[in-house]
Order: structure tokens, then sequence, then C-alpha cells
């Protein structure tokens, strides 16, 4: 079988193109890329509830806190009055005996590393109490972190705090403090980090993950959690920044995902929370850290469309409270520091700006038509409202669009109707268009040419949502890692050579979701799995990775003469990536030729196994990739089930 590859008719890639999606599911903020350990640490905790479009939401503070030692004499109860901050107005009032307090849930329990130095704080009020609070992290009553403070009588709220490393480590151990003596005192605000927490916020693995990948672009915060199971619940970026105990706790669009009669329409997650602990200047921040360009999305008014049918009108005043949003959100970005927002983010600590180039406009959104029910949406004539606005200030800013939650539908066709309609008036309208599938291995591989049909001058194309959901592995259900088998990440990578020979039509894309925390998953499958002790990359993670470190600043004319294998190269310089995947179950012999000399063959990263297989915690490189040595400068045997770089140097 031979590739060929040929300069002629070769198209430009677009720099970064590989990137990351963040969206808190999955727990993937709280309890997962925020480095805080504990959970429902200022007791702002609600339980979500209900069915589509009638959900729900109570007050729960005392959620994930309990009597410690069990049965001991303990009344813990949230109270609100004479508050530590308004905008989280709940505290703990602990009653307890000697020696006898409450401990924290912490998820699955505290895990500690040998050796590493932590950070503990909380606020505490005592109006007469004289003793003193223990505070650390327990095992069985053995203490690995623990440190004794003196509280102040005097009626108001006081910080403590401390730091001290672990001499051994600790797995699912209990986050507590309890009374010296019989007494009652006032908690809130409870902090348990890692010292080596990236920029103090965010989990060291996590992010080393990411950096591998070197990621162009980071999508942040969603997704559905942008748009909010209803308005009232939308992301509001500005209740994010500023002093972590001031940022307005709201709870989680996931927490009510899959509700209905089989679980009394309550899940599992239903006090999933977003404690906004990591905000809009933080994600700015790891866009930054990463090398990659950020891309916030902002809500044009319509909460999710799977969950409710709440929007603000298109003629409602409402509406510009939206659109300032977005503007408020570039001048936080890009704005000097005599401007309202960029004064702002100069004041928390990045006098600079963040060089802002993208903005996402809508998450998902589809275009409703009126009926006696109900009235439509006008999604069409809100965007064209927002895009007018945001480019009247921002002339400048790439837009990028979205043309819906699926493909190959009716809903999708109009969209990229409607969207080239408008670039054929203003080629600025959009930058990109944002297309998510979330479909079967034979899909992708039957697609897999799919964009060479896309017009040139039509519109160009941000994959920013998609994976392989293969049947019966547990796709998109609750805590599945089997979902990531081989025989999906396999189909990606030969959907994935389709939009690199494409690369003048497919400028951007992201697999999604990104995270998964094991026991705490809503959505299967995910690029990294975590729990407290450790994290991992799916075989799609090394998918992805690959695409994004082997692209060159070209991409070849590719052609392979046979079936089963499918295949992209990119140029940089001296060096030519060819990517090649053998879908099928036998080996096969290929030769690489071309329409000018791409040098020999030098290097060969290949990442195969059999369909089935996954990774998991306790074997995370079984599917990983390895270097395997050329025997020939152009040829080679591509192995079953396989997908391999081949490093051509001239």
């Amino acid at each position: 079988m031979k590739i060929t590859i040929e300069r002629e008719g070769k198209v430009p890639v677009t720099a970064g193109g590989v990137g990351l999606f963040f969206e808190d599911l999955n727990y993937a903020l709280d309890g997962g890329l925020y480095a805080e350990m504990l959970e429902n640490r200022n007791f702002e905790a609600k339980n979500a509830h209900g069915e589509w479009d009638k959900y729900v939401v109570e007050d729960d503070g005392g959620y994930a806190w309990e009597v410690y030692p069990e049965g001991a004499e303990v009344a813990l109860k949230v109270k609100t009055d004479r508050a530590l901050f308004p905008e989280n107005p709940h505290y703990m009032r602990l009653a307890a005996a000697e020696n006898a307090g409450m401990k924290n849930k912490a998820y699955d329990g505290v895990y500690l590393q040998a050796g590493k130095e932590y950070k503990c704080s909380f606020y505490a009020r005592s109006y007469d109490y004289k003793g003193a609070v223990k505070v650390g992290v327990y095992d069985k009553g053995v203490p690995y972190l623990e440190k004794k403070f003196k509280l102040k009588a005097d009626g108001q709220w006081h910080r403590y705090a401390f730091r001290a490393k672990s001499k051994t480590e600790a797995e699912r151990a209990d986050f507590c403090i309890t009374l010296c003596k019989a007494g009652t005192v006032h908690l809130d605000a409870f902090s348990l980090m890692p010292a080596n927490a990236v920029m103090g916020v965010f989990r060291r693995d996590l992010v080393e993950l990411m950096a591998e990948m070197k990621p162009g672009f980071l999508r942040f915060p969603g997704g559905c959690v942008v748009e909010g199971n209803n308005l009232a619940n939308r992301y509001l970026w500005k209740n994010t920044i500023g002093p972590v105990e001031r940022r307005k706790h709201n709870w989680n669009r996931w927490a009510v995902h899959a509700t209905g009669p089989h679980n009394n329409f309550r899940s599992e997650y239903s006090h999933y929370g977003q404690s906004l602990g990591l905000g809009y200047y933080e994600y700015f921040r790891l866009a930054e850290y990463l090398g990659a360009k950020p891309l916030p999305v902002v809500s044009v008014g319509i909460a999710c469309q799977y969950m409710s049918t709440e929007f603000v009108p298109l003629d409602s005043p409402e509406l510009e409270t939206y659109i300032q949003e977005a503007l408020d959100v570039v001048e936080f970005a890009n704005g000097d520091v005599n401007t309202v927002w960029g004064r702002v983010r100069a004041e928390l600590g990045h006098p600079e700006p963040f060089k802002l180039e993208y903005l996402g406009v809508g998450n998902e959104q589809w275009e409703t038509e009126t009926t006696k029910e109900r009235a439509g949406n006008e999604f069409y004539k809100r965007f064209e409202l927002f895009e007018k606005r945001i480019h009247e200030r921002y002339p400048d800013l790439k837009i990028v669009g979205t043309v819906g939650p699926t493909v190959d539908s009716d809903s999708h066709k109009s969209a990229w109707k409607w969207t080239r309609k408008n670039l054929a008036k203003n080629p600025n309208f959009v930058y990109c268009s944002d297309e998510h599938f979330y479909v079967s291995p034979e899909w992708l591989y039957e697609h897999v040419n799919v964009y060479d049909g896309y017009p040139r001058g039509g519109g160009l194309v941000y994959a920013g949502e998609y994976a392989a959901h293969v049947p019966g592995s547990g796709c998109a259900l609750f805590n599945a890692p089997q979902a990531n088998v081989w025989e999906g990440s396999l189909a990606e990578a030969a959907f994935m050579t389709g939009m690199e020979r494409n690369a003048d039509i497919v400028v951007m894309k992201s697999y999604a979701p990104l995270f998964a925390r094991l026991g705490y998953t809503q959505w299967s499958p995910d690029l990294i799995w975590f729990n407290g002790k450790t994290a991992y990359g799916s075989p799609s993670y090394h998918v992805q990775k690959l695409f994004s470190l082997y692209t060159g600043d070209d991409s070849l004319k590719t052609t392979v003469d046979g079936k089963g294998v499918y295949a992209s190269a990119t140029e940089r310089d001296a060096f030519v990536y060819v990517k090649a995947v053998n879908s099928g179950a036998e080996e096969v012999d290929v030769e690489v030729e071309g329409d000018f000399d791409f040098g020999s063959l030098t290097r060969i990263i290949r990442l195969s196994g059999a369909l089935g297989d996954y990774n998991t915690a306790e074997e995370p490189d079984r599917i990983s990739p390895v270097d395997v040595a050329p025997t020939e400068p152009r040829s080679l045997t591509l192995a079953p089930h396989s997908f391999q770089v081949l490093v051509f140097k001239k």
C-alpha cells in the first residue's frame, strides 16, 4: 500500500489548532482542577433536583460535614446571622463536648503525599469560648497534619492559618476540627490546599497533563455551564473575580443531569456546586501559563436548551445586560489600566493585557420556531445583534459562532446556511463556527473525508466538542472510564487525519469533555481521568497530544491507495510528519512517496492495542506512545489497530 504526499495543493495550518475545552463537568473544577481539597468548604451547598424545566434548589449547608468522632456529643447547625461575608452568608455553629467536633467528606477523603507541604486556613468566631481548637488531617485518630489554635473570644471573625508537611502518605483520611474543651464556636471558609498548587490554585498533576499537550488555545468555562440550567443559574463571570471568600456560590447545571422517575428525580450528584474559587482571572492566567490563547464563551440569553425553555426575549431590555457582559469580558482581558475592567484586572495583579483574540458567543444554541405553545428564541437575530455590538467596539476580535449541538441534522444545515449568508455580506461576521459531534466509531470512519466537501470561502470550522462513543462501553453514562476504549480513540485518530488534510477549513479542534473524577462522573468518555491521588490520560489523550506536538506549518495533499488506512501529512522546515492509522486487524506494509524529497524516516511514535483496551489508575500506560526504530527510509509495517506518527527529516 502507498501513502502519497504532495506539495502541490498544500494548505496552511493554523498554529495552535489543537486546544483544550474546559467545562465544569464531572467534578472537573471543585474536586478537580481547583486544588482545594475540601468539599462544601463554606457551607453554601445546594441540593438541586427535579425534572426538565421544573427544578428545585434547596440550601443544604451541612452537606459533606458530620460529627467527629462518630457518636460524640456534638450539635451542628448552619446559621446566617452576622455572616462572615454577605455573598456567602452561611456558616456552621459547632457546639461540642471536649475533644469532639466535625469532619469533612472531602470527596473520597483526603490524600496527602509524604514529604509534601499543605496549607490550611479557616475563619472562627467565639463569643465566650476561650479554649483552643485542633485542626488537621487524621486517619483513625492518628494525626498527619495538625495545629492547635487559641481562639479570640471577642465576638469577631478571625482567620487562622498554618502550613505543615505530612511525614507519611495518607489516603482517604479525615479533615477534622475539634474543640479542646466543651463549648460553642462559629466556623466558616475552610481551606486545605497543597502548597505546590500551580499559581497557588491549580492542581499540579492535572495542569502538567494539560501542559504536555502544548495546547494552542483554552476554551472556558463551558459548555452548558455557560448557559445555565436556567437563566438564574448561568455563569456570571463578574462573580468569579476578587477575594475567594466573596465569590458567590452557584449550583452546577450537571447536578440535575439524568434525573427521572428511576432516581426519584434526584441524582447522586445533586450537591454538585461551583465555589468559583477558580474564576475568570485564573482561567486567563492558566491560558497564559500553558502558552495557549484564551477562548472565553459568553451567554446570549438562552438557557441550556436540553434542560430549559427559558430565554430573554429579543425585545427585552434585559438582553442589554448579556451584551454588556460580553463587552466587559473583552475589556477585562484587553483594556488598559484606565478602563473600568482593565483597572480591575490590574488590581488583581496583572496590569498587562491578556491579549484576547477569540470570543465564543453562545455555546451550542439552535434556532427554535414559534408555535402555539411557545415563542421561538430567535437565536439567529440575537447572534447578529451580539456580533454587531461586539465588532462595533472591537472590530479585530475573532468571534467564534455556533452551528448547534449536532451534525447531519436539519438545524445544523440551517445554521450553516444562515452563517454563510452573513459571511457573504460581512466576512468578519464570525472567524469560525463551532461544531459538536459525539458519534460512533463507524460514523467517524465513514466521514473522514467530510470536510473535503465543505465550500472554500464558505466558513471555517472549530470542532469544539467531539469524541467517539463506542456502543456498549458505557459512553455518556456515569463513571465509565472503560468508555475510553482504544476502538474509539483509533477512530478519532482516523477522523483527525481528515481534519488535518483540510486544515484550511478546520482551524481549531478540541476533544470533550476534558476531565472526569473517578466516582463523580456524569459523562463518559473523557480525555483525562483522576481521583484524589493520581491522574492519567486516556488513549484519546495520547491521540490528541500526538496531533498537537507533531503538526507542521503546511498540510500536504495526502492520498492512500487502499482501504482501512487513513493518513495526513504536514511539513515544517526540515521535517515532514505523516500520521497513519491502520484500522484493520491485520498488519499492512506501506511505502511513503512524494512529489518532493521529504527525507528519510527517523522516528516512529506508535499507539496500538486491542480494541477493548483502556487505561486505568492502576494501569495508566496500557495504551500509550512507544518509539519504534525505523528499518527503512520510506517504508514500514503498520501494526493492527494502530496509529503512528512518522517523522521524516530532509
